[in-house]
Formats: structure tokens, C-alpha cells, sequence
């Protein structure tokens, strides 16, 4: 049931992004409207998986994990029956939260279930693989729905599936619950349950939503903009009350006190600037296979499930290599891997082949493999064992947020740097006067996708072909931003990441780590 409930929640994630392009065709969406399309998704997972995780400790993870499904169900019935991508970004949030109910309580059910941790480790590594399939699937079913019909159908199976775990849960499903408190709390020590923390959930949920909005925002327009100043400040503002919230709370959504680990503060940080990277690359691929090389959705699909592939097969050998090479080396070794592939990609262009590209999306795969599992590991086993379960979920959570914000950071990006350079492309092409006009202003309103709809007569070839420059030029750009932001979190790793004596306390969670580690998103709660 828990690889059942993990594969739910992340085929979203794949099968979306390579449909992009048809979506934004198919509903005449702006690229800021489309980057909403993964973020609506993203945010709400980011948002509430710590409060999910808490309140399946306090109210049983059974209940938490059939609200999950059931969100899923809802999430893609909406998107299903989408006309507009507004009721889209419903559909995708309803999913994001079955996503954030979801992923937390999947790996507490399977630490309930297997209380041996050396024994459980089979089973997180099924987990695992779970996870990398959905995520290597999800394109080419995508691919091969939109080859026949509408991008909708993309989220049927997402209906009947999820319900009908939601049935076998209800009857074969065993409940759990946390039986200690927070850390911090004399309840830890009377053995009482933890409490919710609404107060962080509020101000967690203000901050990230804000600044997502105000980075979408600014880059579709200007940062100087009064709404995009307004939710900038209130995104700070929201981070500044979260912390009086968390500082001053008995049972708190996330112990500040974590981050006196250098450990666990360099792979949170590590994890969020990886995944604002990444995820927002992931987006940039899927509108260049779209827009510049004019592949179908399952040709796409194909190099998307290079990188997945490349990931599963090295998740493996790191797994066990952990007890023998230092996660220090792995992950900045990892980092170092991934920023090679991505500053690789900036050679490419409209006529690059699928064999000249494969081999840059399979470097690319290696590191992500390479990183993941030891940054977990490594989260979980950097404090106490009683902030095990804490740590995983907050370092997910951290690494969600920048999942959140690369699509919206690179978007902005890509957009601002496409439009610079359209309208010299433009000219060098030929296409002048007003219709240069037309092209332009049709980008800057409603996106780069859209000038491929524009009827331009005799000009139309040329102005596509401009067109694909200057998004060659903006993709170019964002690659190089990705690729410094992983090699600035290689740096923090190799300045943070040092060996040191383990305690008594951390040795525990150490051994903790060998299952959580073997995932890449939340730890199981360690205390269950």
C-alpha cells in the first residue's frame, strides 16, 4: 500500500511537464500561467507536509493516508473536467495536498509495520523504486494518451486508482499513531502525544505562497509591481512570524533547534537549492522539446525517462555504498555530476539529436541519484533520535519549497531573456515593421508559446525560427543559473558537511538513517 500511495502521489509530477506545451496551446495559457500549472501543485505539498506528517502522528496515519488518496482522486477529477487553466491549478492543488498527506505517512506505515530497521530497508528500497517509476512512467503515458486524444485524459488513471486504494486501505490497512511528544515539550517525557502546530502552519503557508506569487509575478511583469512588492513583503513577513511561532511553541511543526546540526543545515539547504534547480529545469526541458525541436509528447517522454532511468539504476549501488564512502563525498560528488550535465546542455540547440542529448540527461540522472539518498540519510542522522521523523520531513519540506520556486525563478528567467533578444532575432530573420510588432507583443502578453499560433503568412517560418533562438538564449541562461546554484550547493556541502564524533543520541539515529536514507523525499517517523 505504501508503493502504491507514493506512485499516486508523484505521477503527477512527470506527466504534467511533458505535457506542457498541450496544455498551454490547448488553453491559450501565458508561460507565467503555465508555471502556476506545476506550482499549484508544488506549493500546497511544500506548505502542509509537515502539519500532514504531525497529524497523522496524533490522529493515526491510516486516516492521513486515505485523505491523501482521496485528494488525489478529487484533484484529478477536476483537472479532468478542466476548461480553463485556472480550474487546472484547482485540480493540481487538491493533488498537491493528497501529494503532501501522502508522502509523510507512507514511510511512518512502513516503519510501523517492519519495527526491524535493517529489515525495513528492503522495503523502503521497494519504496523507492515506487517513487523513480512514477516519475519515469508518468511521460510516455502522457505521451501516448496525447498521440490519440486530448491532454486532459492525462489524469484519468489518477481517478480510479487512488479509490481503489482508498477501498483495500479502509479494510486490509493497520492504523499507527506517534506515542511521544515534541522534544521540546514535557509531554516528550511523559510519554504524551504530539499537538498540532496551527500557528506555524498559518505563517509557513502565508510565507511560501507569497513568495512564490511575488517570483512568478515579477518575472511575467515587473518586480516593481505593487502586488509583486506586496506579496514579497508579506513573504517575509510570514517567514519572520513563523520563526517567533516555532520559537515560542510547546510542540512545534519544525524544532529550530535542528539547525544548530551543520549537518542537517547543509543538506536542508543543499536539498532546496538542488530542487529549485532541477524542478525548474524539468520545466524548461519540456516547453524545448515543444517549442524549439517541435517533438510530440512522446518523444519527449522518451529523453524525460533518461534522466528517471539513470537515477533508478545508481539509487542501488549509493545505497549501499553509504555505509562505506562518507555522505560528504557522495553528495558533492553528486552536485558536481549534475552541474557538468547541466552546463553540457548549454551546447545544445533546435537540431540537436536524441543520441547527442541522451547522454547529457543520463549524467544528469547519475548525480540526482547520487545525491538523494545520502542527503536524507545524512538529514535524519545529524540530531537526536527523538528529531529523527522531524528532520526527514522538514529537510523534504526545504527541498519542496525550491521545488516550488524553480519553475517560477527560471520561468522569470527565461522569459525575461527571450524577450530581450526576440526582437533581434526578429530582424536578422528578416520579419520587420509590424509584424516584428505583432510577434513581440503577442510574447510579452501571452507567452512564447503563443506566437506559434499567430497566422504570419510567408513569414511564418522565420518568425518561428527566431523564435527558437531567442528561447535558445533564455534556456542558455537558466542552465548556466542552475548550474551555479548546484555548485554553490556543492560548496556548502564541502564547508558544512564535515565528519565528526557521532553521540550516543545520533548514533541511534544513524542507524535510523539506513532506512530513511534510502528515499528520496520524507523519513519515515522514527519514534514509531
Amino acid at each position: 500500500m505504501a508503493c502504491l500511495g507514493v506512485f499516486v502521489a508523484y505521477l503527477p509530477v512527470t506527466t504534467v511537464a511533458v505535457s506542457l506545451p498541450a496544455i498551454q496551446s490547448a488553453l491559450n495559457a501565458s508561460t507565467a500561467q503555465l508555471s502556476w500549472v506545476q506550482d499549484a501543485f508544488v506549493l500546497p505539498m511544500a506548505a502542509f507536509i509537515l502539519t500532514a506528517g504531525v497529524f497523522g502522528d496524533v490522529h493515526g496515519r491510516k486516516k492521513v493516508f486515505q485523505a491523501g488518496l482521496l485528494f488525489a482522486a478529487v484533484g484529478a477529477a477536476v483537472a479532468l473536467c478542466a476548461q480553463s487553466v485556472q480550474v487546472l491549478w484547482i485540480g493540481q492543488a487538491f493533488a498537491g495536498l493528497g501529494a503532501a498527506a501522502l508522502l509523510p505517512t507512507t514511510l511512518a506505515l512502513i516503519s510501523h509495520a517492519v519495527p526491524d530497521h535493517r529489515e525495513r530497508g528492503k522495503f523502503i528500497g521497494l519504496w523507492a523504486t515506487a517513487l523513480m517509476g512514477a516519475l519515469a512512467v508518468g511521460p510516455l503515458i502522457a505521451g501516448v494518451i496525447l498521440d490519440h486524444t486530448s491532454w486532459r485524459w492525462i489524469y484519468l488513471a489518477s481517478v480510479p486508482v487512488p479509490l481503489i486504494a482508498l477501498v483495500v486501505a479502509a479494510r486490509l490497512l493497520p492504523d499507527s499513531r506517534a506515542p511521544w511528544g515534541s522534544p521540546r515539550s514535557s509531554e516528550a517525557e511523559s510519554g504524551g502525544g504530539r499537538k498540532l502546530d496551527w500557528p506555524g502552519q498559518v505563517t509557513a503557508t502565508l510565507a511560501i505562497t507569497a513568495l512564490v506569487y511575488g517570483v512568478i509575478e515579477g518575472g511575467a511583469g515587473s518586480f516593481t509591481d505593487v502586488k509583486v512588492m506586496v506579496a514579497l513583503f508579506t513573504a517575509v513577513a510570514g517567514g519572520v512570524a513563523f520563526v517567533l511561532a516555532e520559537r515560542r511553541s510547546d510542540s512545534p511543526m519544525l524544532d529550530l533547534t535542528l539547525f544548530r546540526s551543520p549537518a542537517f543545515t547543509a543538506t536542508t539547504l543543499v536539498a532546496m537549492i538542488t530542487f529549485l534547480a532541477l524542478i525548474g529545469f524539468f520545466f524548461l526541458l519540456s516547453l524545448y522539446f515543444g517549442l524549439v525541436q517541435q517533438l510530440d509528447t512522446l518523444q519527449a517522454a522518451w529523453r524525460l525517462f533518461t534522466v528517471c532511468a539513470a537515477a533508478i539504476v545508481v539509487g542501488a549501488p549509493v545505497g549501499r555504498l553509504m555505509h562505506r564512502v562518507a555522505p560528504r563525498v557522495l553528495i558533492t560528488g553528486g552536485l558536481l555530476v549534475i552541474s557538468g550535465a547541466l552546463f553540457s546542455l548549454t551546447g545544445v540547440d533546435a537540431g540537436t539529436s536524441f543520441a547527442s542529448i541522451a547522454w547529457r540527461l543520463a549524467l544528469l540522472g547519475l548525480g540526482i541519484g547520487t545525491v538523494v539518498t545520502p542527503m536524507t540519510a545524512t538529514a535524519v542522522a545529524s540530531v537526536p533520535y527523538q528529531q529523527a521523523g522531524m528532520a526527514a520531513a522538514g529537510n523534504n519540506a526545504f527541498r519542496q519549497v525550491g521545488g516550488a520556486l524553480g519553475p517560477a525563478v527560471l520561468g522569470a528567467l527565461l522569459s525575461t531573456k527571450a524577450l530581450d533578444t526576440l526582437p533581434g532575432h526578429l530582424t536578422d530573420a528578416g520579419v520587420t515593421g509590424a509584424t516584428q510588432r505583432t510577434i513581440v507583443d503577442t510574447a510579452d502578453a501571452n507567452g512564447l508559446g503563443a506566437v506559434a499560433h499567430l497566422n504570419l503568412g510567408a513569414d511564418t517560418g522565420r518568425a518561428l525560427g527566431a523564435l527558437g533562438d531567442s528561447f535558445l538564449d533564455g534556456m542558455r541562461l537558466c542552465l548556466v543559473v542552475a548550474g551555479s546554484l548546484t555548485l554553490l550547493a556543492a560548496l556548502v556541502c564541502v564547508l558544512l558537511l564535515r565528519p565528526r564524533q557521532a553521540s550516543g543520541s545520533t548514533t541511534t539515529a544513524a542507524a535510523g538513517a539506513d532506512t530513511a536514507g534510502q528515499t528520496p523525499t520524507v523519513g519515515a517517523r522514527s519514534g514509531s
